[in-house]
């Protein structure tokens, strides 16, 4: 039986994925701001569930929750970082501590989170973390350049982690969503001031978001177990792609990144010094360590 750490279970793709979990008799740490909006899920399920307050940017109570979850459970096998929440603003609309708070809750948190649940992976030399990200650190839409960034930067460090615990026995994937019917639209930050000039790029986007919440495609629980298939894959994917609108995004972006690093191929070739030593040279490093 495995144990599960989920953020951001108060509703959304993160309560489909915590009660798929239970469903199948796993043990859960559900996890929320407001551990009253999670404390359901555990007197439903007292054997296996264990609801706690989370702030994702609160790190010493980041260090509670693990240290909690282990003294119930035992070790946690699976850390998914589900919490997070978006900001539409255009780039110069953003206020520094808005976007700050972003940042602490989509990639700050999860780092903190994986940093506390790694000592216990190592030990056990075995565990499962999932990054959930977004299509949109692939599309990068209008108005959502800070979001689009934060994830990015998940998903950066989330590559590099799964390159450095693979040897220990620890599997690591993002996953991107596409538009899933939750409650994601609504809790969207919004700018303190905007700017007249984005009203036709920015400001419309803002109004679609009123028109789309509730009209998305996306089921949170056929996510939940897509998700659940993934993690208990022996080969799990390092990049989960939810939802036809996120693969046919993602798929619209790899082919017009990869147009335009064609069309500059030779300029970039062409900024090697010449000598056929130096093509040898580089040409035997590893570029993983490079970089």
């Amino acid at each position: 039986m495995a144990t599960w750490l989920i953020t951001g279970c108060s509703a959304g793709l993160g309560r489909a994925l915590a009660l798929a979990v239970l469903d199948l008799g796993e043990n859960v740490v559900v996890t929320a701001r407001d551990a009253a909006s999670v404390e359901v899920l555990a007197q439903a399920r007292p054997g296996t569930a264990l609801a706690l307050p989370l702030d994702v940017t609160d790190h010493p109570q980041i260090r509670d929750v693990v240290g909690v979850a282990r003294g119930r459970f035992g070790a946690i096998d699976v850390l998914v970082n589900n919490a997070g929440h978006s900001y539409r603003a255009a780039v110069e609309e953003a206020a520094d501590d808005q976007v700050q708070e972003l940042f602490a809750t989509n990639f700050f948190g999860p780092a903190a989170l994986i940093q506390a649940v790694l000592p216990g992976m190592r030990e056990q030399r075995g565990g499962t973390i999932v990054n959930i990200s977004s299509i949109g650190a692939r599309s990068s839409p209008i108005g959502s350049g800070y979001y689009a960034a934060s994830k990015a930067a998940l998903e950066g460090m989330t590559e590099s982690l799964r390159k450095e615990v693979a040897p220990l026995g620890i599997t690591v994937m993002a996953v991107e969503p596409g538009a899933f019917r939750t409650s994601f639209l609504r809790s969207v930050t919004q700018p303190r001031e905007t700017i007249g000039d984005y009203a036709s790029t920015v400001g419309a986007r803002r109004e679609q978001d009123t028109t789309r919440d509730g009209h998305q495609p996306g089921d949170p629980a056929r996510a939940a177990h897509a998700i659940i298939t993934a993690v208990q894959d022996p080969r799990p994917p390092r990049l989960l792609i939810l939802g036809p609108d996120a693969l046919t995004q993602f798929r619209d972006a790899m082919e017009q990144l990869s147009a335009d690093v064609d069309a500059w191929e030779q300029t970039s070739l062409a900024t090697s010094f010449p000598s056929e030593r130096s093509r040898r040279t580089w040409a035997g490093f590893d570029s993983d360590r490079l970089t």
